[in-house]
């Protein structure tokens, strides 16, 4: 697992393109046969992929969580973004389609990931938190109809925001918050910006009380995103590329203009769970 530590915005300003990188950028994500985490003091989230494709894939702690388990203190999300997979906790199996997902409450013990066909094998995005209590377990779908362990976005959750006139038409689908899938702090969900718009998060905004990171994904190989970062009269950018992460400190704007039109999932970790709290940064104020 590897280690990042927070940092200062007094700092970042003073940081070149590498070490912008070295800080809050997260490559090589989706490696064959592969379990990759990225835990940050950042809130301490973890961010990381799973990518089975010769076999199961088993998720541990590690000496860096000093648990008995990957979830004996701690919440997790997962989005599938690759082909079928199953996701096997604790005996019970669920199968994971595209842009399907879980919520993984803590006190799970055993957890494998594997793919249903090795040709196109399953790419799980993870997210995870430090969790106080446990909450159920359930397999989250954008479409279809709820069953037992199996809980369909709500329409409410699926925001149409933007216009094609300021190049930022998008559709927000909130996949783990309060009224939907409960969580201790994790939340989880997708925007997927319409074709002709390249903004996403503008006019951009913090939050002092969550922490955030984006995986950028559903780019070709020539695309890129310039995400925007750190205070919003200190802006910086990292490049991004297909199925990429960025972390976001509670102090920065997060927010980022592409080449095409892309997808991108968000994850938020901190104080509360209002998505709606947000300290909106006009226009004129960005420098």
């Amino acid at each position: 697992m590897e280690l990042r530590t927070a940092s200062s915005p007094r700092d970042v300003k003073t940081y070149d393109t590498t070490r912008l990188r070295e800080e809050f950028f997260i490559g090589d994500l989706f490696q064959p046969d592969t379990i990759k985490l990225v835990y940050s003091h950042i809130d301490r989230i973890i961010t990381g992929s799973a990518v089975p494709v010769k076999g199961a894939l088993k998720l541990v702690a590690g000496d860096e969580l000093r648990a008995k388990y990957f979830l004996e203190r701690r919440e997790m999300g997962v989005i599938n973004i690759g082909g079928k997979g199953v996701i096997t906790i604790d005996g019970k199996k669920y199968e994971v389609g595209f842009k399907e997902g879980m919520y993984i409450g803590m006190g799970s013990q055993d957890i494998e990931f594997s793919s249903l066909n090795a040709d196109t094998p399953a790419k799980f995005y993870i997210n995870s938190a430090p969790a106080h209590r446990t909450y159920p377990t359930v397999l989250i779908k954008p479409e279809g109809q709820p069953s037992e362990g199996v809980v369909i976005v709500k329409d409410q959750n699926k925001v149409e925001c933007g216009s094609m006139e300021d190049a930022n038409h998008r559709t927000i689908c909130k996949y783990i918050l309060p009224g939907q899938v409960e969580s201790c702090q994790l939340e989880m969900g997708m925007t997927h910006l319409e074709e002709g718009s390249v903004w996403n998060t503008m006019p951009c905004h913090t939050h002092d009380r969550r922490m955030e990171v984006y995986l950028y994904f559903e780019m070709g190989p020539n695309d890129v995103v310039f995400h925007l970062m750190g205070e919003p009269t200190e802006t910086r950018h990292i490049v991004m590329r297909n199925e990429q992460a960025v972390i976001s400190p509670s102090w920065s704007i997060h927010s980022g203009c592409g080449s095409k039109n892309y997808t991108f999932i968000w994850g938020m970790v901190g104080e509360n769970q209002d998505f709606d709290d947000m300290d909106g940064v006009a226009m004129k104020d960005i420098m």
